[in-house]
C-alpha cells in the first residue's frame, strides 16, 4: 500500500511539473534589444525590439524603468512612427552559387512582403569590392529589382561591405541591418583592422545587426559574423537551406513589426554614460532589457511625418539614377535603333545625287543621250548594304578638311582602308563605346553615353596614330642600311633604279614595301626623285628627304652619288644613336609625365565604378563643376609643360 501511494505521488508531482514548465514555456521571456537611446528634454527616448516567432506587442501599463537604479516613469506607444531604415547586405561572393542567389531572391520577396511599410530598405552587396547597389528606399519593387540581378562571381569583402552599409544608414532613427554570408573576409589586407572598424562603426551608430549565417561553419566566419550581431545588439542564425533563409529573414522582418518607441521621464536632462533599465510585459510575458548608454544631450526632436508621407516619399537610387530605371532597355533601343537608321540609310543614300553629279549628268546626256531610268531603275538593288554605308562614308569623307592627314596616317600604319571604311569603322567604334560605358558606368544614363561618345571618337584616332608612328619608326631605323645597300650596288656598276630594285627586294619591311612602291610609281611614268620624295612626305621622314635632296643635288649638279648616300647614311645613324642616347637619358622624365597625366583620368574611372555617390559631386554641384573646369585647365597646361620639357628634338 505504502509502494502505491509513493508511485501515485510521483505521477502527480511529474503531471504537475510538466504543467508550470509548459505554462512558462507559453510564456517565455521574448528576446528584446534597446536601441536608438537618446537624451532629449526631461526625457529619454528609445526603441524596444521583439524577435520572435510572433508579432509581440507591449502592454502600455507595465512598463516600469530604471536610470542608474532610480526609478522614473516610463511610457510606451503602441506602434512606431519614427523614421525606420534597414540594410540588406548580401554576399555575392563566387561561393554563394546560382543556388544561393536563388534563395537569396525568394528571401528578400518574403521579407519586403512582411516588412512595414514605412521602413526604408536599401541593399550593398559584396564580392571582389563592397558597395551599396540602393540606398534606403520606399520603393520595393526596385529593392526587389536590384537584387534579381546580382549574380555570383568573385571573393568576398565583408568587412567594406558592413563599414559601407553602416554609413549608407546614416545617423537618424532606428536602423537595422541583415547580414547574409558565407564565408570569411578574402578580399582585406588588414583583416584585424578593418574586422574593428567594422564592428565600431555599427556599434558607434547604434545599428542592430541580424546576421544570417549560410551554409557556413568556419570558425574565423563565425567569429566575425558573431562580433556583428554582438555589436549591432543583434541576433545569429545558421540558415542550411532556402527555407532557413526565408525564416531568417522572415524573422528579421516581424522584428521591426514588433517595435514600440518608449520615453522616460527624467527631472533634467541627462548627459554621459548610464545604465537604462526596462521592465515590463509582451503579448503576456514579462521582459526585462539593460543597456549602458552614452547619452549626449538633443533639442526636442520635430514631430515625425505620418506613414503615409513617408510611403509617397520618392526613392533615391545609391547610383543617382531615377526610380526604376534599368540600362538594359535604353542599350537594346539605341542598338536597334541604330541599326535601323544604318540600313535605312545604306538603302536611301545611294537614290540622293549631288549637284555635281546632277550637272555632269546633264552633260553626258547632251554629249550621248542615253536613255532615262527612274530612280528605283538605276538602283543596284543587289548591292549589299556594307558597300552603301561604305560610299556613304565616302562622301562624307570628302566633304571634310581632315580626310588627306587622314588618308595620309592610314597609308603610313599601311592600313588596308578606304575613306568610307574608316568613317563606318569609326561610327561603329562610337556604338560600341556608347553601349559598353553604359553599362558599365553606373548613375545617369547620361553620364555613360558622353563617356562613350568621347571614347569612341578618340580611340581610334589615337590607335591610328599610335600605329603611324611606330611603323615610322621602323622605318626610319632600317632606312641607313638601305641607303648603304644603294650605294655598295652603284658602286659595282648598277644603275640608280637597278640599285632601288635590290632595296625594294632584299630590305627589311617596312623599307622594302614602300621602295616597290616608289619604284611602281616610276614605271608609270613618275619621275625617280618625285617618287622618292612622296614616299618620305607619306612616312614623315626627315631622314629619306635628306637623301632624297642629295639625289637630286647629284643629278642637277654631278658627282659620285654613292659617296653622297654613304655620308648620308653615317649622318643618318649617328643622329640615331644621339637620339637613342637623349631618350635614355629622358626616360625617367618622359615616364613620370606618362604618371601624372594618366593617374586624374585613372583615379575618375575607378570612382566612377566604386563610389558613384562621391563622384557624382562633381558634376552636380556648382563647386564641383568650377573644380572640375579648373582641374581639366590645369591638366592641359601640364600636358603641354611636360610635353615640351621631355621633348628634345635631335
Amino acid at each position: 500500500m505504502t509502494h502505491l501511494l509513493q508511485r501515485l505521488l510521483a505521477a502527480v508531482t511529474l503531471t504537475v511539473a510538466l504543467l508550470v514548465l509548459s505554462g512558462t514555456a507559453a510564456n517565455a521571456a521574448p528576446d528584446v534589444s534597446m536601441s536608438d537611446v537618446e537624451s532629449q528634454s526631461q526625457a529619454v527616448t528609445g526603441v524596444l525590439t521583439f524577435r520572435g516567432p510572433e508579432v509581440v506587442q507591449v502592454d502600455p501599463d507595465s512598463l516600469t524603468a530604471t536610470i542608474d537604479g532610480r526609478e522614473h516613469e516610463a511610457s510606451v506607444a503602441k506602434s512606431t512612427s519614427i523614421e525606420r531604415s534597414a540594410m540588406l547586405v548580401i554576399d555575392t561572393s563566387g561561393s554563394m552559387g546560382a543556388d544561393g542567389m536563388a534563395t537569396v531572391r525568394a528571401a528578400t520577396r518574403a521579407y519586403l512582403d512582411a516588412v512595414p511599410t514605412d521602413v526604408k530598405v536599401g541593399v550593398a552587396t559584396f564580392a571582389n569590392t563592397a558597395g551599396v547597389d540602393l540606398k534606403p528606399s520606399h520603393d520595393r519593387a526596385q529593392v526587389q529589382r536590384v537584387v534579381d540581378g546580382l549574380v555570383a562571381r568573385g571573393e568576398t569583402s565583408l568587412y567594406a561591405a558592413v563599414l559601407a552599409a553602416a554609413k549608407a544608414l546614416g545617423d537618424e532613427g532606428d536602423r537595422s541591418m541583415v547580414l547574409l554570408s558565407d564565408g570569411a573576409d578574402t578580399v582585406s589586407a588588414k583583416p584585424k583592422a578593418d574586422l574593428k572598424k567594422a564592428t565600431a562603426a555599427v556599434r558607434e551608430r547604434g545599428i542592430r545587426v541580424d546576421v544570417v549565417r549560410f551554409r557556413t561553419e568556419d570558425e574565423e566566419t563565425m567569429n566575425a559574423l558573431k562580433g556583428f550581431a554582438e555589436a549591432g545588439d543583434g541576433s545569429i542564425l545558421a540558415a542550411a537551406d532556402a527555407e532557413a533563409v526565408g525564416d531568417a529573414f522572415q524573422t528579421a522582418a516581424r522584428a521591426l513589426n514588433s517595435q514600440a518607441p518608449f520615453e522616460i521621464t527624467t527631472p533634467d536632462q541627462l548627459a554621459g554614460r548610464h545604465v537604462v533599465r526596462l521592465e515590463g510585459t509582451a503579448n503576456g510575458a514579462p521582459f526585462a532589457v539593460e543597456r549602458t548608454v552614452t547619452l549626449e544631450g538633443v533639442a526636442a526632436a520635430e514631430p515625425a511625418a505620418p506613414a503615409e508621407t513617408a510611403d509617397a516619399a520618392a526613392p533615391e537610387l545609391a547610383t543617382g539614377g531615377l526610380p526604376g530605371w534599368s540600362p538594359w532597355p535604353w542599350v537594346a533601343a539605341l542598338t536597334v535603333g541604330v541599326a535601323i537608321f544604318l540600313f535605312a540609310l545604306g538603302l536611301i543614300t545611294p537614290t540622293v545625287r549631288s549637284r555635281r553629279e546632277l550637272r555632269l549628268a546633264g552633260i553626258d546626256d547632251y554629249v550621248v543621250p542615253v536613255k532615262q531610268w527612274s530612280r528605283r531603275e538605276g538602283r543596284d538593288d543587289g548591292k549589299a548594304v556594307s558597300e552603301r554605308l561604305i560610299d556613304f562614308g565616302e562622301r562624307r569623307m570628302a566633304k571634310r578638311g581632315s580626310t588627306a592627314h587622314t588618308m595620309l596616317l592610314i597609308n603610313r600604319a599601311d592600313l588596308p582602308l578606304r575613306a568610307g571604311e574608316w568613317y563606318v569603322l569609326c561610327g561603329v567604334a562610337i556604338i560600341v563605346a556608347i553601349a559598353v560605358f553604359m553599362l558599365l558606368v553606373p548613375g545617369p544614363w547620361v553620364v555613360g553615353v558622353i563617356v562613350g561618345l568621347l571614347v569612341g571618337i578618340a580611340v581610334p584616332q589615337v590607335v591610328l596614330r599610335l600605329l603611324a608612328a611606330r611603323r615610322a619608326r621602323a622605318f626610319e631605323r632600317v632606312l641607313p642600311d638601305s641607303l648603304v645597300l644603294v650605294a655598295t650596288s652603284l658602286k659595282s656598276g648598277f644603275g640608280l633604279m637597278q640599285s632601288l630594285d635590290a632595296v625594294a627586294q632584299d630590305s627589311a619591311p617596312p623599307v622594302d614595301k614602300e621602295f616597290s612602291r616608289a619604284l611602281a610609281e616610276t614605271r608609270i611614268g613618275t619621275d625617280i626623285a618625285d617618287a622618292l620624295e612622296r614616299m618620305a612626305e607619306r612616312m614623315g621622314s626627315e631622314a629619306m628627304a635628306m637623301a632624297v635632296m642629295a639625289i637630286r643635288i647629284q643629278r642637277e649638279v654631278g658627282g659620285n652619288l654613292a659617296e653622297t648616300l654613304e655620308t648620308t647614311a653615317h649622318t643618318l645613324r649617328e643622329r640615331e644613336v644621339l637620339f637613342r642616347q637623349v631618350k635614355a637619358l629622358s626616360a625617367e622624365g618622359r615616364l613620370s609625365a606618362y604618371i601624372l597625366i594618366a593617374l586624374p583620368f585613372a583615379l575618375f574611372f575607378y570612382m566612377l565604378l566604386v563610389n558613384f555617390e562621391y563622384i557624382q559631386l562633381l558634376w552636380t554641384t556648382a563647386l564641383g563643376l568650377l573644380m572640375s573646369v579648373g582641374a581639366i585647365v590645369g591638366i592641359v597646361i601640364g600636358i603641354i609643360w611636360m610635353r615640351n620639357v621631355v621633348k628634345i628634338e635631335v
